[in-house]
């Protein structure tokens, strides 16, 4: 609580962007707990409605946080047609959990994304931020038990 009570002080002196103080909270938490959002509301006099209606406006906010291992994969229009979602398939298949989800176990983290701007290398997969490119079901097999 230290950390946010730091964030909302700096808000308070300059009152900037709500936008920037969910990012500030967000960058330094991973995500945007419910707790942090209450008492955001509470010390600023922000209705909480309007907290969520920017998180949830904004795909870049959760509300959740990451598993130890992030994998994103790329279902662009070149990833597509190069067979995006046979991959996307694969890696719930391989971690048991749907696009948007994070495993029980807090491991992995799936998300899917338009574009990452790499269509040269489709279909792309990152893992903690790491480019896999020209994948294929078996190689992201090996890549998920990898990690």
């Amino acid at each position: 609580m230290e950390k946010l009570n730091k964030l909302l002080e700096e808000y308070e002196k300059e009152r900037g962007s709500l936008i920037g103080l969910l990012q500030d909270i967000h960058e330094e938490f991973g995500y945007l707990p419910e707790e942090y959002l209450r008492e955001a509301s509470r010390r600023l006099n922000i209705p909480l409605s309007r907290f969520y209606s920017l998180v949830t406006f904004y795909s870049t906010f959760r509300l959740e946080p990451i598993g130890k291992h992030h994998v994103c994969a790329c279902v662009g229009t070149a990833c597509h047609v190069r067979g995006a979602p046979l991959i996307v398939d694969t890696i719930e298949r391989e971690l048991g959990i749907k696009a948007g989800e994070t495993s029980e176990d807090g491991e992995y983290t799936l998300d899917v994304v338009n574009c990452v701007g790499a269509c040269a290398l489709g279909p792309l997969v990152t893992v903690d931020g790491e480019f896999h490119g020209k994948m294929t079901q078996k190689s992201i097999k090996k890549l998920m038990k990898k990690n």
